[in-house]
């Protein structure tokens, strides 16, 4: 079988997210191939122990990406988010539902009989997350290494992390701060091309979502207020999970922008962003609409989590590596 188009695309994006990573983290203590001397398998370790936790539990690939988001807008990307205790950051309710630990932690241990006191949580998960977009289908990037994991963890330091229901304006705010522009917003929020979520939270949309009477929430497709009632009853169980990117949950790919220009967005947040003009654009963009310059969704989706994977980060002398992923040296 001869080398195939999508295997020649895969190698040429990777090329190109390897160059944007070297100019977007330039000056920022992190860099591609930190331990190409000091621990060479490292990115071999960290894959193969995605790869093997995935085979029997696909939900932990959606779960490790939604971790590094939700531990790089937590005081930076420093793995902070893995530390156990009363009070730290994993008990606060944004990050309850989290899944995945399992997958930092074998990699962990492989590591540190491979290359003891040298790979941090912070980039062990840095690189899962990339991973777990490769294993759902969507193309490789190019992460840059050398962060050091925080010692700090606190659960109310969580509580600005981006919401379900946040409007466009708070999502531009948040992601602001942490030095994302709008576009990088959209196609981070793009990530529920895969994964799940319970129906507590937007079932709200779907019942009494109005003032006025019993309707459900007018930015939803008619025809699909009524799949989604019949799968989360106005009493029934509130933990069921239902897919973010209907019709394609497990697959990396740019259908979950043509879910929200149908109406078929489970989240507000989500939703919002076609609804909400100043969004609206950038989603076109990926959808390819005629007239509007296209973006690629794996290609800027690598840029976006380069950017990401460096809010705040801590290097050289600051922070530690922890022996222990859960647990502060």
């Amino acid at each position: 079988m001869g080398f195939s188009c999508f295997s020649q695309r895969v190698i040429l994006v990777t090329l190109l997210l390897a160059v944007a990573g070297g100019v977007l983290v330039e000056g920022q203590g992190t860099r591609v191939g930190f331990y190409s001397a000091s621990c060479p398998r490292v990115e071999s370790i960290v894959r193969s122990a995605v790869q093997s936790h995935f085979r029997s539990d696909p939900t932990v690939a959606p779960g490790l990406l939604r971790m590094h988001f939700h531990d790089c807008f937590v005081n930076g990307c420093d793995g902070s988010i893995l530390i156990d205790g009363a009070g730290t950051e994993k008990t606060a309710p944004p990050n309850l539902l989290l899944r995945g630990y399992e997958v930092i932690d074998d990699a962990k241990t492989q590591l540190e009989a491979a290359c003891p006191g040298v790979v941090s949580c912070a980039d062990i998960l840095a690189l899962a997350a990339r991973d777990s977009v490769v294993v759902g289908g969507g193309a490789s990037w190019a992460v840059p290494t050398g962060r050091r994991d925080g010692t700090v963890s606190q659960a109310s330091d969580a509580a600005n992390l981006p919401g379900f229901r946040d409007s466009v304006d708070l999502q531009k705010q948040k992601f602001a701060a942490k030095g994302l522009n709008t576009q990088d917003l959209v196609t981070l929020v793009g990530g529920h091309t895969i994964g799940t979520s319970a129906c507590q939270f937007f079932r709200y949309r779907l019942y009494n979502f109005t003032t006025t009477g019993n309707g459900a929430d007018p930015s939803i497709a008619a025809s699909f207020v009524s799949q989604l009632q019949a799968l989360c009853p106005q009493n029934g169980d509130g933990s069921r999970r239902i897919g973010l990117d209907t019709g394609s949950v497990n697959r990396f790919d740019n259908s979950f922008f043509a879910n929200l220009r149908d109406g078929k967005g489970i989240l507000e947040s989500d939703q919002s962003l076609w609804t909400d003009a100043s969004t609206r654009n950038i989603v076109q963009r990926f959808l390819g609409i005629r007239g509007l310059l296209g973006l690629t969704f794996n290609i800027e989706f690598g840029k976006s989590m380069v950017k990401m994977s460096n809010i705040e980060v801590k290097t050289g002398t600051v922070g530690e590596i922890r022996k222990v992923c859960s647990k502060v040296n």
